[in-house]
């Protein structure tokens, strides 16, 4: 399947959608001080790394479980208030946090309890953001607003550790974390302006009820077309064997480059979102690589050449380049593979299908606390990470052969 290409930057030049992505950026930098200044605290305070292991599994434990559901509520309410509905529980948490600092009252129970919420809004936030991106650009436009909307993501990942990191030395983490809610509000407040709703390009399909039955309805559709299974399984594989192991292990490869001082370890984090955000701004200056399934297999092997590559190297500098390249590969695959699947989607049951893609693309990142983390305990971090990266390319090559007789099937046809 091919997808006619956009105009560059097409998605920036429709208000409505370069607002939202603005915001949205705001959004997922908030976010990501959170995590920042909450862990920070978190550790200092009780020394354990079982709630260090639970901050990783209520972030995205909620994507796994709950993605579909919320997709069903994106299908037939207004995405508007759904993204709002998180941003509201996203700014409430970050408050009771803050309060909880201020008044010395802060106990692992009530952390968990605020980890869970905070991962929560973020799966609640997703499905219905997939669905006001196709509703602000319509579907030409479309794989411009799915690839700016992940380069803008990369800009807020990358920048929320630097400005947390600023709101914890600077303001101190009770009015860091008080301050971070704010952060949110530009976004809420822009849902309250824009007439889009998620569905006015769709308003006359009718919509199916929200329950478990109708859940299990959307896997037995999407069972038959093999383009879109293999989309899912695509972006499964490298949450599953990759995902979020990177951040979470990097301090232990940090040590193996000789490279422990805070400058060396902070610019191989930055490597990998710095690599995230040029590889956005490069596919739609360029508009070289086409919404395609193989596009999304190649950059899917290319991802996981580089970590494999990195989690090889005894060399600072080359990790640094391999990362980088990582980076730009990911967004690659992940925004061509959303793209694929949202084109494909039946438009009544989109929100529930990307509901499928959070499960796959996000859900499965605990996985990589198996592949990398568990297995690393015994192996070695470095083995570990290669293992993974291996059988990530493995995967890769069967669901782009399933992809391709697929589509051999439907030409024959």
């Amino acid at each position: 399947m091919t997808v006619a290409q956009p105009r560059r930057f097409a998605a920036l030049r429709n208000p409505q959608c370069a607002t939202y992505l603005v915001g949205a950026a705001l959004m997922m930098m908030a976010d990501n001080i959170e995590h920042v200044i909450t862990y920070w605290v978190l550790w200092q305070k009780f020394h354990s790394p079982a709630l260090a292991g639970f901050e990783v599994i209520s972030h995205w434990l909620p994507f796994l479980l709950l993605s579909v559901p919320f997709g069903q509520l994106a299908d037939r309410y207004d995405c508007r208030r759904i993204i709002q509905v998180g941003g509201v529980l996203f700014a409430l948490v970050s408050i009771a946090w803050g309060v909880l600092f201020a008044t010395g009252t802060l106990t692992v129970w009530a952390a968990c309890i605020l980890l869970v919420l905070h991962g929560t809004a973020g799966a609640m936030w997703t499905p219905a953001e997939q669905l006001l991106l196709h509703d602000f650009v319509g579907r030409e436009e479309l794989p411009s607003a799915v690839r700016l909307n992940s380069t803008f993501r990369s800009l807020g990942i990358l920048f929320g550790p630097v400005v947390g990191a600023v709101l914890l030395v600077g303001l101190g983490s009770t009015v860091g974390i008080l301050v971070n809610a704010l952060i949110y509000v530009p976004l809420i407040v822009f849902l309250f302006v824009t007439p889009f709703t998620g569905h006015t390009r769709d308003a006359d399909v009718p919509r199916p009820r929200a329950g478990f039955r109708e859940a299990f309805s959307t896997l037995r559709l999407i069972r038959t077309d093999r383009t879109l299974v293999s989309m899912l399984i695509l972006a499964g594989l490298g949450s599953f064997f990759i995902g979020a192991s990177l951040q979470t292990t990097m301090p232990a490869f940090a040590d193996r480059f000789g490279a422990g001082d805070g400058l060396a370890y902070s610019a191989l984090l930055f490597a990998v979102g710095a690599g995230g955000v040029v590889g956005g701004v490069l596919l739609e200056a360029t508009r070289r690589i086409p919404s395609t399934v193989g596009a999304a297999v190649v950059s899917t092997v290319a991802y996981g050449a580089a970590i494999l590559g990195f989690a090889l190297t005894g060399w600072y500098w080359l990790a640094l380049a391999l990362l980088f390249v990582g980076g730009m590969a990911n967004l690659a695959s992940m925004s061509i593979s959303q793209t694929v699947v949202q084109l494909l989607a039946p438009p009544a049951e989109r929100g529930r299908v990307v509901g499928l893609y959070g499960v796959s693309a996000n859900g499965l990142r605990m996985g990589s606390g198996l592949t990398v983390g568990l297995f690393g305990q015994a192996v070695g971090v470095g083995p570990a990470l290669a293992w993974s990266s291996a059988a990530l390319l493995v995967g890769t090559a069967i669901a782009g052969g399933v992809a391709e007789r697929g589509r051999r099937r439907l030409l024959a046809r």
